[in-house]
């Protein structure tokens, strides 16, 4: 297995233009009113009522799932209907949560690692207001290889640490990718994506903690054809929101998942964590 020769490169301008259309996209959706840079806190519900500054209402939670006790003239519009006094949100599963929304403002309120998490996002964030793009290494063809997807016999449930000290989360792996690069052979673990079919790759390599961003990138991978063909565009590695907010839950990469060589394809460290 070997990267792309001349003969099968595509034109870099168009390469680099198609490129550059997707990761507009990403920083679109990273920078929408209501994504990750507007998050302005996360807050760890327990059985004693809380209440947060950026959020309406007591929270907790129970055996039944988060509560929300709202005080006279505060209210929240969940999945299209207006809501007062208390309400019960039910058991919200593990990576999954309910959008409640408070003016101009998002109320999240999701399950992570076992636990149930409010995180209010609002539009005027600083995180958000300021962002200006995420800085990433010129596009280039070599960088995107082509593979091979080899399935487990059985999904594999998968435990990996977070960026939050002692939380864990667990993956079902379908199986993992191999496919060299710079004259290597390498192996990665992969997750099931968003769209049906598709893989994700978490991982660092040897650029990790120098030009990119410590803890992790992902790479998400199209459905591998049906000989388990697939390609690998580096170029498209992407930060995780834990690369630009610490009130981000992230997973880290399986074991095994650290290239030993550098990637020097996708985005780098953002420019909000170059300041710290």
């Amino acid at each position: 297995m070997t990267t792309a020769t001349a003969a099968t490169v595509p034109d870099l301008d168009e390469f680099t233009a198609g490129w550059q259309a997707w990761h507009r996209g990403q920083e679109a959706r990273l920078s929408d009113p209501h994504g990750f840079l507007a998050i302005t806190s996360l807050n760890w519900l327990t059985d004693e009522p809380q209440r947060f500054p950026d959020a309406p209402g007591e929270w907790s939670t129970g055996p039944a799932g988060p509560v929300v006790d709202l005080a006279a003239g505060e209210e929240l519009l969940i999945n299209g209907s207006t809501v007062r006094g208390r309400h019960c949100f039910g058991l919200i599963p593990e990576r999954g949560g309910v959008n409640a929304t408070w003016g101009d403002a998002v109320v999240e309120v999701a399950r992570r690692g076992g636990s149930d998490i409010v995180r209010p996002r609002h539009p005027d964030s600083p995180l958000r207001t300021a962002f200006r793009g995420t800085p990433a290494y010129p596009a280039h063809p070599r960088w995107s290889v082509t593979g091979r997807y080899v399935p487990f016999a059985e999904p594999r449930p998968t435990t990996v640490g977070s960026v939050v000290d002692g939380l864990e989360h667990v993956y079902d792996a379908p199986g993992k990718v191999t496919f060299a690069l710079h004259g290597q052979e390498h192996s990665l673990t992969v997750f099931a994506g968003h769209e049906p079919g598709s893989l994700l790759v978490l991982f660092t390599d040897e650029t990790s903690g120098g030009t990119t961003y410590a803890a992790n990138r992902s790479l998400h991978l199209p459905a591998p054809a049906a000989d388990g063909t697939v390609v690998l565009d580096f170029n498209r590695a992407t930060n995780l929101p834990c690369a630009y907010t610490d009130l981000a839950t992230c997973p880290l990469p399986p074991a095994g998942n650290q290239l030993p060589v550098a990637v020097e394809a996708g985005e780098k460290i953002p420019y909000e964590r170059m300041a710290k």
